[in-house]
């Protein structure tokens, strides 16, 4: 069966053709999603990460855990 997903360079290709192709007038706007397209994946992250810190940390901060790598 063939795949119909496109790739990573496909949609780079893809994507720096329609820049190429629009309005002088709408490349703020799209510069602006594309920049909060990323503050958005980022943010998601760090909210990720956080939430990970304060469920491990029960297990981390243990006087068992302690004892285990006091060692190193």
């Amino acid at each position: 069966m063939k795949s119909t997903a496109i790739t990573s360079m496909q949609a780079k290709e893809q994507l720096l053709h329609e820049i190429d192709e629009i309005p002088d007038f709408l490349l703020e706007e799209v510069l602006d999603f594309v920049q909060f397209l990323k503050s958005k994946h980022l943010r998601n992250k760090l909210e990720i990460s956080a939430m990970s810190e304060a469920v491990l940390a029960k297990d981390w901060l243990r006087p068992e855990e302690d004892e285990a790598w006091q060692d190193l």
